[in-house]
């Protein structure tokens, strides 16, 4: 109807997929050193999934894409805008994916956007999404993708950056359309930690210090571990439960329960704590234990494996919580209608 508001934004499917090679909790730890029962235990991660030396985010993304499209009968061609939000290690440097997604699902009319958020994509690219199609009636379908194959990046025996021994591959799928009697898209919030941006990062590569032939392998460092973790101690916690509280307010549910947590992967003492801070049981949350962290695909991922298992009933409350290297938190609601 000309002049009426567009219909809420739904999340009207979602879809995942994990490379076929697993690694356990014992090749980790005969990689890294460290105990095979502390990987398993204090890591909180029992296996990952790692990709083929062939198998690039591109592949992975287009991958996820073409199973959720298929599985729900969507038209890649209706399709007006595909949004990769995965990790920024791609199939080239200083390159766009997204449109190369877009071409090969057959999204011929889809406009391509690319979010650089690593590990907090999933909240963030669901709220820039919903925002736009909010700001934008004429967008009626956006196909979100995000993969990582972070794995290919970790030097195992590298001790300043041991926090990144959980970093698996996979990808997720979301379609983000306007159905109102579908899950709805509701607040999100983020906040951000300058001081920690150049913490994480390999090191060489871009224009502060360009790749030299001789370079050992690109991979993650951090700069300084000890004044990192002194840093998140004192505010990683209090910036989870913000944004978390913060986004249930923007969605009209500041005094509502979370009836199922959609976490990225963490320490498992760190995921008690967290589930505790916000007042959700822990059979309300899912670990990802036998996947490890997957950049910005975690929460997403988290999402569909409940949802297909049943997880939610109407009127339920799902929080996607994530916080990606740079520093930022990032929360975004999910609430399934009422029956």
């Amino acid at each position: 109807m000309s002049g009426s508001a567009p219909a809420p934004v739904s999340l009207a499917a979602t879809a995942h997929r994990l490379p076929e090679r697993v690694m356990g909790a014992r090749e980790i730890a005969a990689l890294s050193g460290i105990p095979a029962e502390i990987v398993a235990g204090r890591f909180g991660i029992t296996s990952k999934h790692v990709a083929a030396p062939d198998q690039h985010v591109s592949d992975m993304a287009v991958e996820v894409g073409s199973a959720l499209l298929t599985e729900h009968g969507a038209d890649p061609a209706a399709i007006d805008a595909v949004c990769y939000f995965g990790s920024t290690y791609k199939d080239f440097p200083v390159w766009h994916v997204a449109p190369l997604v877009a071409h090969r699902l057959g999204a011929t009319r889809a406009f391509a956007l690319e979010l650089d958020y690593v590990s907090c994509g999933g909240p963030v690219a669901l709220r820039v999404c919903r925002d736009m199609m909010v700001a934008e009636p004429d967008l009626q379908r956006i196909l979100l993708v995000g993969a990582a194959r972070e794995s290919a990046l970790l030097d195992y025996a590298n001790q300043r950056a041991r926090f990144t021994i959980n970093f698996g591959d996979g990808a997720v799928a979301a379609l983000l359309t306007r159905d109102p009697t579908g899950p709805q898209v509701l607040g999100s919030a983020a906040i951000t930690d300058g001081s920690l941006a150049l913490q994480v990062k390999v090191p060489v590569g871009g224009s502060a210090r360009p790749w030299r032939e001789g370079d050992c392998r690109p991979h993650l460092d951090v700069a300084d571990p000890v004044a990192m973790k002194e840093r998140l101690d004192a505010v990683s916690m209090d910036n989870f439960t913000a944004v978390a509280r913060l986004a249930l307010e923007r969605s009209g549910l500041a005094a509502a329960p979370i009836d199922l947590l959609c976490a990225l992967h963490m320490k498992r003492s760190m995921h008690e704590a967290l589930c505790a801070a916000l007042e959700v049981p822990g059979d309300r949350a899912v670990y990802l234990e036998d996947t490890g962290h997957m950049s910005g695909v975690d929460t997403l991922l988290a999402l569909d494996r409940a949802t297909r298992a049943g997880r939610l009933a109407p009127g339920d409350v799902a929080l996607l919580l994530a916080a990606g290297t740079g520093y930022t938190w990032a929360a975004t609601v999910v609430r399934w209608p009422d029956a």
